[in-house]
């Protein structure tokens, strides 16, 4: 898809992200709007899937380590075709397919059931390694929060991928500084991201993750790189992107809006209130 389709496709996109989180009374969108570029991207231009067959041996795989921006992904696989778009209004209901944690059990396509923060990307790492030991090409894709980042076991994948040589899986951090509790830097600094994980090992680049061109060619490097390492996109966002009161702030972190809220938002994205 061209530049212009993918921006109608995120502008769509961070509609229907607001619309579910309202319609469900809770959920984390500020994390979610922030991976819109990110995510829809990938899904469109990069990822090999199947929503008839989600479990097709020439599927490359996809985890959701920040489980709780669920929101983003419900909405972009229902732009995919594996479920209808009005399903999206079933977000956090009792036994709805969306739950408000990615649940693998529940919902085709959902690789692993994340929420647990760094968990999914040592699954991630693990998924990597079997592939390369079946002498497979499917390649692994993983998005963490930059919030995310504190957790130890994240550290401990980073030194593994890169003893394993996973050159089959790319980490993208969706690094839009706040988190629940306020900015990462005040709860935990994570900076400097990049140099970070190039001391283990990894081959990294940094990029404005808004910015669709330095997306792309992030992916494209990926696809293309020959270091043998693992391969990391660190993605500067901006925490609510599209919603200006949703924007560089934790407040909205995991609050759905208020009515007039919802209202103001669905206007700044183009489109009117239900």
């Amino acid at each position: 898809m061209d530049r212009n389709g993918l921006e109608k496709q995120c502008l769509e996109v961070r509609r229907l992200i607001v619309k579910s989180v309202y319609e469900a009374g809770s959920g984390h969108p500020g994390g979610s709007l922030s991976g819109v570029e990110l995510l829809t991207t990938l899904f469109e231009n990069f990822l090999k899937f199947d929503p008839k067959n989600p479990k097709s041996d020439s599927r490359d795989y996809f985890i959701l380590s920040k489980g709780h921006c669920a929101p983003l992904l419900y909405s972009i696989m229902a732009f995919k075709g594996y479920f209808p778009v009005e399903e999206l209004k079933t977000l956090r209901k009792l036994g709805s397919r969306l739950q408000g944690h990615p649940d693998a059990l529940k919902l085709p396509g959902i690789e692993v059931s994340t929420g647990s923060l760094g968990q999914g990307f040592g699954v991630a790492a693990g998924i990597a390694l079997s592939l390369k030991i079946d002498k497979k090409v499917n390649k692994v894709y993983a998005l963490l929060g930059d919030g995310e980042l504190q957790e130890g076991t994240v550290w401990e994948t980073a030194m593994a991928a890169s003893h394993f040589k996973l050159d089959n899986f790319c980490a993208v951090i969706d690094s839009n500084k706040f988190q629940i509790d306020g900015s990462v830097e005040t709860v935990m600094g994570v900076e400097p991201i990049k140099q970070k994980f190039e001391s283990f090992g990894w081959e990294c680049v940094q990029i404005n993750g808004h910015d669709l061109k330095q997306v792309d060619e992030a992916y494209q490097a990926f696809l293309s790189h020959k270091s043998g390492k693992p391969f990391l996109i660190v993605a500067d966002t901006l925490k609510g992107k599209g919603v200006s009161f949703m924007e560089n702030t934790e407040k909205f972190h995991g609050k759905a809006p208020s009515p007039e809220e919802f209202e103001k938002a669905m206007i700044e994205l183009g489109e009117k209130a239900l």
